[in-house]
């Protein structure tokens, strides 16, 4: 088409080729240069002995530890804190909240997928990462100055546990640029797993097995002479985890001679829940046991079996100010608890 002075005059319609970059592809790119800007810039030399996946969770963290934070009603956060932090928000009432003064929340977590009960073994590489990731979680509702108290039972399994977690609130906290006083884990006696007698004392049901396993092979080799009791507890033990079914269920139903009660490993997370709080007050507690006390703390406080614990899952237990009451969360179910004196726990023997 041409105009009336013979020039070539621009055509009707829009153009549709582009020389810019896709949209998707334009974004990739910022992304990539500003990571490639923040890990030559801002992250330290990385550990080799470090796994991958959390030195790849770091630096992501670090390029978010330095944007700027919003503040509103004088709490500060970062715009990806707001957006990782939803929730159902299912709260109390604001005229509640004054009734509800809790001096303490301690969170009870099983640890994750170890390597077998056959011995004193650790966690697995997803174990590991389960861990790390309630950790993470648990960062996000970590208050600005809290203090949290990281303990643990003595064996590998429950250690590498709250080590992950320790790992991953760290690691949370820095990523919403976030500070609070968060204590290295440090194992207590008091969350030991349940116990079972043997000839060179009280041992824990893990520990025992390679005992009980030679012994066994000796007697059946021999066929000589009656088998201890407590063999005959523990083969019974055993046998039903080999069988498919629930040991930790025959445990806190039928009466055993030989292995600690259920409510003795009550009565000692009790005592040690007391002793936690008078050594650091207003402080959150963050314990990694295992599945047996666990399960058998959720039970004396709902009133019936609410099942095994899945690895890294939890019970939630609130303590009101003043320590005579407390609310037990677990599954969906919240029960209130008197809160046993620490003057009234006997020892099982």
């Amino acid at each position: 088409m041409t105009a009336e002075n013979g020039e070539r005059s621009a055509p009707a319609f829009r153009r549709t080729d582009r020389t810019d970059a896709p949209y998707y592809l334009a974004r990739y790119t910022e992304r990539r240069g500003l990571k490639q800007s923040a890990s030559s810039s801002s992250v330290p030399e990385a550990d080799e002995d470090l796994p991958l996946y959390l030195r790849r969770f770091r630096e992501r963290g670090a390029q978010t530890a330095s944007a700027a934070l919003l503040e509103v009603d004088g709490e500060r956060f970062t715009r990806e804190f707001a957006g990782t932090s939803r929730e159902k928000e299912i709260v109390a009432p604001p005229e509640r909240r004054a009734q509800e003064d809790f001096a303490t929340e301690i969170r009870i977590i099983r640890h994750g997928i170890t390597q077998g009960y056959s011995t004193d073994a650790g966690l697995t590489p997803m174990g590991g990462w389960q861990s790390h990731q309630r950790g993470h979680s648990l960062s996000k509702s970590v208050r600005p100055g809290q203090k949290v108290r990281i303990v643990c039972a003595g064996t590998s399994r429950a250690r590498q546990t709250a080590d992950q977690i320790y790992r991953g609130m760290t690691d949370g906290l820095a990523q919403w640029g976030r500070e609070a006083e968060i204590s290295k884990p440090e194992p207590i006696p008091e969350l030991r797993n349940f116990q079972v007698w043997t000839p060179d004392g009280p041992r824990d049901v893990t520990s025992a097995f390679r005992q009980y396993q030679a012994l066994m092979e000796k007697l059946e080799r021999m066929a000589v002479g009656d088998r201890p009791r407590w063999l005959v507890e523990i083969d019974r033990f055993y046998r039903n985890q080999l069988g498919g079914a629930d040991p930790i269920y025959m445990w806190l139903t039928i009466p055993l001679m030989y292995f600690e009660p259920p409510q003795s490993c009550v009565r000692r997370f009790w005592r040690g829940f007391h002793r936690l709080m008078a050594e650091s007050p207003d402080t959150r507690i963050i314990a990694a046991t295992h599945s047996g006390p666990i399960r058998a703390f959720a039970t004396w406080a709902h009133g019936y079996d609410p099942g095994e614990p899945y690895n890294t899952e939890e019970v939630v237990v609130r303590i009101r100010r003043g320590g005579g009451t407390a609310l037990v969360a677990y599954r969906n179910r919240v029960t209130e608890v008197n809160v046993p004196p620490p003057d009234e726990m006997p020892v099982w023997d």
